[in-house]
């Protein structure tokens, strides 16, 4: 899985590499669906399943994703932070 498209750039919804490198230290579901390639509904679905393929946080009432964990998901931990 990448997160860019062919030619280098990013497509529509997927994240690029120097956005996905940009996050914060913990994103939102959201942006963690957009950096993995799936939608909204199924990183939910996953999360309630307990199949969600990295760690989640809930904090006050919201569930936050460590950026770090998608990144070596990704396969760009140490590659490029």
């Amino acid at each position: 899985m990448t997160a860019q498209g062919a030619g280098g750039q990013a497509s529509a919804g997927v994240m690029g590499l120097e956005e996905l490198l940009s996050l914060p230290a913990t994103v939102n579901v959201v942006t963690a669906s957009r950096a993995l390639g799936i939608s909204r509904d199924k990183a939910y679905e996953l999360i309630r399943n307990g199949t969600f393929p990295v760690r989640t946080l809930a904090l006050g009432g919201k569930t936050r994703v460590p950026t770090a964990e998608l990144w070596k998901l990704l396969g760009v931990e140490g590659t490029y932070v």
